[in-house]
This record gives structure tokens, sequence and C-alpha cells, in this order.
């Protein structure tokens, strides 16, 4: 059986930590753990999840679950409420719904403090990293034959019913993820004709009636000519000169977004040096079955700018398409000749010396699971037996991740940030009493999961910020500073702050606070917003060089609704405590902040949400941050407006449900059908509580908590419904505590606030 193991480094001498591993999260497979009853388990939720698959695409994340709720022998003791229609809501019957999920999760946290989970989804993840290991010689060493099994059971139990793969899961087929997901299939061992449910016979159906390979996004062709199945003069030219640009040249490296930085860093040094991998048997067979004509007949020059109309969510710019071919047609032609190839030479160096800074920074992490094989293939490139190399193999199994639907790969992880909600949802119980030793082990998981320095060195000039003091997304060691992630752990540093330390624990030091205070400050904009990870740069015009077909939003850093009012609520906690620590930037920051919120609101009275679907999400966000700022129903049209678009986007059952296509279009859609989501409920539930519905008309209010006291499972979680996280506007993502934390928190907030007056 899979057993999840927290916070071990195991014994390899080439993986290192700067707080001993905590929330570090690796899974190992014991072929003699687990009664016949738990593999029995085990089995019964894949096929539930098999069987269910086209109708509930994300899993439920049940393995790790199971485990620990053996461990901790945990037996859901309170009885289970329900709200009959003509019934009004108890007290009692509010709080059995908020203990019962209490007691659940107070089971479910990890020895370090935290709450273990998937995050992941999209289907371009994984293959990049078998192509890779397969590239190196490392695949069947890394990875056993039960992980090939699992990674395996993903691919299969995510395929489409037309026989192709999507940018994530339950998304349409696209040529990118079925070409990759295909190829993975073969490189693990499954023949042409082989694969659960014709899986490798179906995949490549798919590829050659959509036009063959030569059609997938640009992502795609760049792996497929590392590997050997695409030729690189059928790539856009991606030159590693850009990496010695000057700081005053109107498109600089550090002005980019960090994570388009970060992907094309090593892009551009296989791109300079046209590396090519072992061109094996089995790659020599698979050049034969993605294409639709002749491999050597293929005049790849001419595929350059092709791509499959299912993977073009941003076209190309006629700039773009002018810039590319000068760069094929002159550029690289005279950097591949002496005396420019020295240029050529230099701009290598210069590529690896920053993919170096950013491995030894995030200690062999890296920035995400994108970046990941990507770098750590570029070390072996350079050196295959080289130090980084086996540095970077150490850290593979941070980002495998085991659930009932196989084996994935999480984005990085969602330690802090999942922490940092769900401990907000913990205090909001008002049940401290009871909880004390949960809540006390998730403090000490956030105060110690601070950076406490910044990158090394000359950071900015390895187009570094500040980190010091921030927290990230997944734990210290990968230390990429995120404004939200520091914004709301260091709200619950704060309200732990004012609570007994005999049941939460010591105070954060004062000196640390400061320190997360300065970098939120360092990510406002003039227009008063806040980005996530470096202070925006770069001008509107650099999104017209977008060089990714499938994502949006891409290429510079912008504001976010969430970063900002995470940030406005945050420091508001932080002046109560420390009224006189730079007092007058803090009150420039939380005006400009809330101007802010009020400016980018939609007409319709709406926020975009840039992290979660979609305009539920980001309304919330906006309705706690004017809240904070001081802005009430009365004072304040915007929040007049934002509950005026709540009310009327509520649907039948007293619930609220939007689609995923809400991101991608930026339009409020609802999803199709009756059902409602329970994660848009409790948000929309929330938001109408910050806003003061309760002392307006509470129906609405009770309607919504209905549903999610009803919808509660017999020991106190909460079904799994759709995706609800999204990136760059058009891929999904699985956060799969979202279906606890937010129902939980929303209970909480009504049982304190709402509870009740009328009957439903």
């Amino acid at each position: 059986m899979w057993r999840l193991k927290v916070g071990e480094g195991g014994n390899d001498p080439y993986i290192y930590s700067t707080n001993n591993y905590l929330g570090r999260q690796t899974w190992e497979f014991d072929p003699n753990a687990g009664t016949p009853e738990e593999r029995a388990e085990v089995e019964k939720a894949r096929q539930n999840f098999y069987n269910n698959r086209h109708h509930v695409e994300p899993s439920s994340d049940l393995l790790w679950q199971m485990q620990f709720l053996r461990e901790k022998n945990f037996k859901q003791t309170i009885p289970q409420p329900k709200v009959e229609d003509g019934e009004e809501i108890t007290y009692e019957a509010a709080t059995a719904a908020v203990k019962r999920t209490v007691h659940l999760f107070s089971a479910l946290q990890s020895k370090d403090g935290h709450w273990p989970a998937e995050n992941a989804g999209p289907m371009f993840y994984f293959p990049p990293l078998v192509m890779s290991l397969y590239i190196t010689g490392h695949l069947n060493t890394v990875f056993s034959a039960e992980h090939r099994k699992e990674i395996l059971r993903y691919i299969y139990y995510h395929q489409n019913e037309d026989g192709g793969w999507g940018l994530y899961i339950g998304g349409h087929s696209m040529m990118m993820c079925t070409v990759l997901n295909y190829v993975c299939m073969r490189l693990l061992g499954i023949g042409p004709d082989g694969g659960l449910n014709n899986a490798s016979e179906r995949g490549r159906k798919w590829i050659l009636d959509h036009g063959g390979a030569t059609t997938s996004a640009s992502w795609g062709k760049t792996w497929l000519a590392i590997l050997g199945l695409y030729e690189w003069s059928g790539c856009h030219p991606m030159p590693p000169e850009f990496w010695l640009f000057p700081s005053y040249f109107p498109v600089h490296p550090a002005k980019m977004f960090c994570y388009c930085r970060e992907t094309y860093m090593p892009m551009s040094y296989f791109y300079g040096r046209k590396f090519v991998g072992p061109i094996t048997p089995l790659i020599s067979q698979l050049r034969q079955e993605i294409y639709s004509e002749p491999y050597n007949e293929i005049e790849w020059p001419k595929k350059r700018h092709s791509c499959a109309k299912e993977d073009l969510h941003y076209p190309h710019t006629w700039l773009q398409i002018l810039l590319w071919d000068s760069l094929y047609i002159f550029s690289e032609p005279l950097l591949s000749r002496w005396p420019f190839n020295k240029l050529r030479q230099k701009a290598l160096k210069r590529a690896m010396d920053l993919i170096h800074y950013e491995d030894e920074s995030s200690r062999y992490i890296t920035i995400g699971c994108v970046e990941k094989p990507l770098d750590m293939l570029a070390c072996w490139v350079e050196d295959p037996n080289g130090v980084s190399f086996k540095k970077h193999l150490a850290r593979v199994t941070d980002y495998v991740w085991v659930g009932e639907d196989g084996i994935k790969m999480q984005s990085f992880g969602s330690q802090v940030w999942d922490a940092s909600l769900l401990l907000q949802a913990l205090l909001a119980t008002n049940l401290s009493d009871e909880i004390g030793p949960t809540l006390m082990k998730g403090h000490n998981f956030l105060k110690n999961s601070q950076v406490r320095d910044n990158p090394p060195g000359d950071f900015k000039k390895m187009y570094r910020h500040i980190s010091k003091g921030s927290w990230t997304f997944s734990d210290r060691d990968h230390g990429w500073q995120v404004s939200d992630c520091t914004a709301e752990s260091l709200k619950c540093c704060l309200y732990f702050a004012m609570m007994p330390p005999e049941i939460v624990g010591e105070t954060m030091e004062a000196e640390q606070s400061y320190d997360s205070v300065n970098v939120i400050l360092s990510l406002q904009s003039e227009n008063g917003g806040v980005s996530a990870w470096e202070p925006v740069g770069g001008g509107f015009w650099w999104e017209w060089l977008n060089p990714v077909e499938f994502l949006e939003d891409l290429v510079k850093e912008y504001e976010y609704v969430e970063c900002t009012a995470s940030s406005i609520q945050a420091l508001v906690l932080f002046k109560k405590l420390y009224p006189g620590h730079r007092t007058r930037e803090t009150e420039t920051f939380l005006r400009k902040a809330a101007q802010f919120l009020e400016d980018i609101q939609y007409p319709d009275g709406s926020w975009y949400g840039n992290w979660g679907i979609c305009f539920t999400y980001g309304t919330w966000f906006a309705l706690h941050g004017l809240k904070a700022a001081g802005k009430t129903y009365k004072n304040c049209l915007a929040m007049r407006k934002g509950v005026d678009f709540l009310l009327k986007t509520q649907r039948e059952d007293g619930g609220w449900g939007e689609s995923y296509l809400s991101c991608p279009r930026r339009v409020y859609t609802p999803i199709e059908g009756n059902e409602s989501n329970l994660i848009n409920t409790a948000l929309a539930l929330m938001g109408l509580i910050i806003s003061g519905q309760a002392e307006r008309d509470p129906t609405p209010l009770h309607r919504a908590a209905k549903l999610l006291i009803n919808s509660q499972l017999p020991n106190g979680d909460f079904p799994q419904q759709g995706l609800m996280g999204v990136f760059m506007r058009n891929c999904m993502l699985h956060y799969a505590l979202y279906r606890n934390i937010f129902p939980l928190w929303a209970l909480a907030e009504y049982r304190k606030h709402v509870w009740p007056t009328t009957c439903i």
C-alpha cells in the first residue's frame, strides 16, 4: 500500500532543508502494508472514482485521509443533522455540522501541523518529468513498477471519451496534452495498441484525426524536440541571448512574470544548444506513430506557426510572427557561426548560471512543476554526473502525489496556503477550548514555515525580489514569496497573538511580523493593487508577445483582487497590534488598496477572481477587503453592488454555482443543470455575511446554510464536485481541501452571526 510520509528527508546526502523538512510530503510504497480490509477499501475508492470519472473529474483525495484516520482511530461520534423543508435551522444543528467537520480535521492534521492535500489537475504536468528521466536514463530507478502503474492509472482515468486528453482533467481534448500523454504511456512501457480501454490506440487516433503532432502548442513542440520526436527548426526561436539584455532595454528579464521567466530560461538553453536526447528504437518508432506523414518528409520550418484550434486560446499576433520569422531567418544562422557563436556560448552560460541560482535558492524544488523537469534536465545536459543533477533527483518525490485516481504531479504543494485558510476557518468556530492542540500545532507550523532570509547573494542581479518575512505557497524550502500567502499567514499569526499562549502557543516575534509587512508593502503598485510574487514590471504591450497559445496574462506580473484584499486584511490587523510601526506607509497602502478594489469592480457588481472560479471567488475576497478597510453596505456603493451580484445569482436550491467557463470568457457563467457548487455557495454566503445581509434580510443566508448542512457526508466531510482553482485565465486546478475549508468556514460564520430568525 501507498503511505504518505510528512516532514522527512530520508538518508539521501544530496537533499537539505532550511527547517528540518517541515511540511514536506512524500509517498512511498510498502508491499507488506495494510490488512486485506484496508486494501479493499483503497480498491473500492479507485473503482468508485473510475465509475464516476466523467461526472466528477477531480479525485476526493482519499488515500492519505484513509491512512491518517486509521492511524488516529477516528470515529465520527457527533450525530448528523438534517434540516427538512419548512424546518428552522436550529443553533444545535448548525453547531453539530460545524463540530463534525472540526472533529474530522483535527484528526486529519499532520504531525507537522498542516493538512496534506492534492494540488494538481493539469495534464501537461507529469509527461515532461517522465521524458526528462527517460532521457537521463533514470526513469526506472526513480519510478518503481508501482509508481509507473499509478502514473498510467492517472493517464487512463483522465482520458476523455473521444480518446484525447485536455489541458486539465475534464477539459476538452487538445493536441499538446494528447501527444504528451500518449508519448508518456509509450515511454512507460505501454505498446502502441495497449493500455486500459485501448488507451494508446484511441489516443493515437485522436492525434492523427486532428492533424498530427505538428499542430501541438509550442511547449509541446519544445518537449518533443528535446526528446527527438520533432525538429528544432519547427519551433519558435527562443534565443538565450535574451538573458544578456542590459537593464535599460525595453524588454528585460527582470520585468517578466517569474513563471514565464523561469520556464524560458531552460527552454532557451535547450534551444540555443539544439539539444536532442538519445534516439532510441522507441523514439524512432514513435516518430512513425504521431504524424500523418513520414517524419523525414515533414517540412519543419513550415510547422513553426501551426497550432491546432483545440490548443489555441491566445492566438499569436502579427508582431510575434514577424519577430519569430526574423529571428529564425537572420539571427539564428549568424549566432551559429564565428565570431557570433561566442555570444551564443556566453548566453548559454548566463542561462545556466540563472538556472543554478534558482535551483540553489529553492533547495532544488524550483519555482514549480513545469520548471522542475526542465531545470533538472539542463543540469544533466551540462554534467550528467554532476552534483546539481543528483540534488534534483533527490527532490523529484516532492512533486509526486497519490490519489485514488493514480499518481499525479503537484503544482508544488499548497501546504501553507491551505493551512492559513483552514486555521482561520477553525478560529471562526469559536471552539478554541476544544481544539487547542490542533490550533497550537497549526500555529507552530506557520511560524516555522516563514521564510527567514532573502535569496542569497546579489539577488536583484539574478532577477529576484526580497523574500525575508514572507510565506510561500508550500513550505519554507521552496523560498518563493507570495503576497496573499504572506498576508493570510500573517493574519493567522496575529489572531493567535491575541489568544492565550497556553492554548495556541507563543506569539510570533514582532520583528518577524515587521518583515512580513515589509514584503507586503513592497508589492503594491502605483494603482493601489498588490501583485503576487514580484513588483509589477513591463508595459501593457508585453502581453502582445505572449508565446504560449493556451495561457493568458503570462508575460508580465499583474495586480490581483485576491492579493490586494488579503493584504488589506493583514495590515488592518497588524495596525491594531503594532500601531506605531510604519504608520504613514500602512495608511497610504490601505487607502490606495481599497480604492483599487473599487476601481476594478465589474459593472454587474462582481470582481474577477484570478486564482479561483471565478467571480464568486473574487467577490468574496473583495468584500472582505473592503470591510476590513472600513467600508460598509451603507457607505460604499461597491459593496452594495457586490451584494446585489451575489443575491441575483443565488440558485433555486439556495446555493450558488459558477462554471469554470467564467475564467476564460471573463463573463459570469452559471454551471449547467440544477446542482449548486458547495464552495461557490460557501464563498457567497460569507460575502453576504461580511456585508451585513443578516441585518437586512437573512433569508438568503438561511437557504445557503441549509444546503451546506444537508450536503455534509456521514463522516463530516463534504462531497467533491468540480475543479475550483485556476491560473492564467484558462487552466483549471484542483484544490482538494477547498471542499471542506470553505463550507466549514461559512457555517462557522453563519453560526456566529446569523443563526436563525425565520423558517425556510
